[in-house]
């Protein structure tokens, strides 16, 4: 069963909880806290939870991993503005995500399958692999996974894109970010550290301690830069576009 954004909430608790990889007990638990907001009442008083739930959940997941305790999340979630989209969610994931070093876990193929909302065919397991959101081990019903990944690889199991097409603008993002990360690095080294401040600076562990501190402090603004500048970027090129289609059936109808 998926929850698309633009449709209506339709998973149960027990699905919600399934397909977020935690208990039914974590989602009322959070609910209860303010960390999500309630569900959607359906027929029969049943609840029902949809894309922003999911997204919600994954967030906590990934600000626990960090060490944030729920006092500490829920003051981060308090600052989200109320009508945040499961989209902007994402971002928010991926941008605590990109800070934890690599992590990767064993899950069963029937976990994916729960995870998924349906049994997974060998064609979902090969668009996963393709993603680089797993990776099979000896045992055939046992997969290694990135969980920063697995998430996305998930959401895009039921984009009507061909995978070609998602393998395509995944190469596109990854040679114009690794462009960027190299000539910001370039930027790093020349203008902000800079071959004199080198010379100045003491040699071996000290210099090296000194070169992460500093980066340790750039890195996030760096990407909290490039992620609005590309946000941007983007909201731009659909307007184009969507002007685009608005022309064309403006034409159209002068034809008619």
């Amino acid at each position: 069963m998926t929850t698309p954004d633009t449709e209506e909430p339709t998973l149960t608790v027990d699905e919600l909880a399934a397909r977020a990889g935690v208990t039914v007990r974590t989602v009322r638990f959070y609910g209860t806290r303010g960390l999500l907001p309630p569900p959607v009442i359906g027929p029969r008083r049943v609840g029902r939870y949809g894309a922003e739930h999911l997204s919600r959940l994954a967030l906590i997941e990934e600000l626990q991993h960090h060490g944030m305790t729920l006092a500490a999340i829920e003051r981060y979630l308090g600052r989200l503005p109320e009508d945040i989209s499961p989209d902007d969610l994402a971002i928010h994931r991926a941008m605590v995500a990109s800070w934890a070093p690599d992590a990767p876990e064993e899950i069963s193929r029937e976990e994916l399958s729960r995870r998924a909302g349906r049994e997974l065919t060998e064609e979902d397991i090969d668009r996963l692999a393709a993603l680089d959101a797993l990776e099979p081990t000896e045992d055939p019903e046992v997969f290694r996974i990135d969980p920063r990944v697995l998430n996305l690889g998930m959401r895009l199991l039921d984009v009507p894109i061909e995978l070609e097409t998602i393998l395509a603008a995944h190469a596109v993002v990854v040679d114009h970010t690794r462009s960027a990360a190299r000539e910001l690095g370039r930027l790093f080294r020349d203008e902000v550290w800079g071959p004199q401040r080198d010379r100045e600076s003491e040699a071996g562990p000290e210099r090296v301690k000194a070169k992460k501190s500093l980066s340790a402090h750039m890195q996030p603004l760096v990407v909290q830069a490039l992620v609005i500048a590309f946000q941007r970027s983007m909201k731009q090129e659909l307007r184009a576009w969507y002007g685009q289609d608005l022309a064309e059936r403006d034409d159209r109808t002068d034809d008619a």
